[in-house]
């Protein structure tokens, strides 16, 4: 058993690290198996020697977070703990980076994760981004972020937002209203996103200006979208000829990201997903990134992540009993 003085490079933030009861202290000491004691300025921890390095890391990592304004909340103490356990606690110092917008009421959205910083990364320095990952990794949100930002600072002109509404499928018909009324609930997560962003005055100003459109995937035939920013989110329930029109709207000085999870496809055969034939096509195209999250990259609840973990451990059960009864048949 080894044991460390340590002193905090900022004191003041021990506090806010530490968490509300120390949560986040007892979240620390548990996964490294070391203790910390308070004294005065200094912290006395006990443990392995490595542990004890490690404990360091992700508080200091934690600290510098909480510099630059961020929330500790319990996924971000769990995901910085799960990175520095992992030896990975350099990659982490990628985070300290500038805001890439605010929300109506000022406050900053930042990448949470290092894979939603190279997400991004990829959408500053490409014409057309394919952001694939499972729920909760913060595609969309992250792209309209981006999207608002290009707005704010004039280099576009106005944002589309756009989805399948493949949910509503024959029952569109029977829900009352207009096409747009009739639509408008598939494309509530993209509202949400933007009036947290700009307020829902400012949104529906934007809406009536056509500076903002927010429509069906049916609505971009026939266009040419220029100086736009243009989201397509869900396009794993995309056809091929669908993704193909929409990626062929792609006008002057505009930029494309397009979002989905493989796994969620709502089609009746899966296998006509437009966005799995997009990334077998588009992988080797130059000024097109493909991005691909993974459950390290959830920052919804803490289960979510243990969710989309346990259903990817089952699917890879399943995928090996059939292949081991193909194998017996054959």
């Amino acid at each position: 058993m080894a044991e460390l003085i340590w002193n905090p490079p900022n004191p003041e933030l021990i506090a806010t690290v530490f968490g509300s009861c120390d949560a986040n202290l007892k979240l620390i000491q548990q996964r490294f198996d070391v203790q910390f004691v308070n004294r005065g300025t200094a912290i006395k921890i006990t443990g392995e020697d490595d542990n004890i390095h490690r404990a360091v890391q992700a508080v200091e990592s934690l600290m510098h977070s909480a510099e630059s304004g961020e929330a500790l909340s319990e996924q971000t103490v769990r995901y910085v703990v799960n990175m520095v356990a992992a030896d990975a606690a350099a990659d982490l110092k990628q985070l300290s980076t500038d805001a890439i917008t605010f929300t109506i009421t000022g406050k900053p959205i930042r990448p949470r994760t290092v894979g939603q910083k190279h997400y991004v990364d990829s959408i500053g320095a490409n014409t057309i981004v394919l952001g694939i990952g499972p729920a909760g990794t913060g595609k969309t949100y992250l792209a309209v972020a981006m999207a608002v930002k290009a707005l704010r600072a004039h280099e576009i002109n106005r944002i589309i937002l756009t989805r399948p509404a493949v949910e509503a499928g024959e029952n569109l018909g029977f829900l009352p209203g207009d096409l747009q009324e009739k639509v408008d609930p598939y494309l509530r997560p993209l509202y949400d996103a933007l009036f947290e962003m700009l307020g829902s005055e400012n949104v529906q100003r934007d809406l009536e200006r056509a500076v903002i459109e927010i429509a069906p995937l049916a609505y971009m035939r026939g266009r040419t979208l220029d100086d736009a920013f243009i989201i397509l989110d869900e396009a794993q329930n995309t056809t091929s000829e669908q993704i193909k029109m929409f990626l062929t709207r792609l006008g002057a000085n505009s930029k494309m990201v397009i979002t989905g999870d493989i796994t969620q496809i709502d089609l009746p055969d899966p296998r006509r997903s437009g966005l799995i034939e997009a990334m077998k096509v588009l992988q080797a195209v130059d000024d097109i990134a493909i991005h691909h999250f993974s459950e390290k990259d959830v920052v919804r609840h803490r289960l979510v992540q243990d969710i989309i973990a346990a259903y990817a451990a089952y699917d890879h059960k399943i995928k090996q009993s059939n292949e081991r009864k193909k194998n017996r048949h054959g």
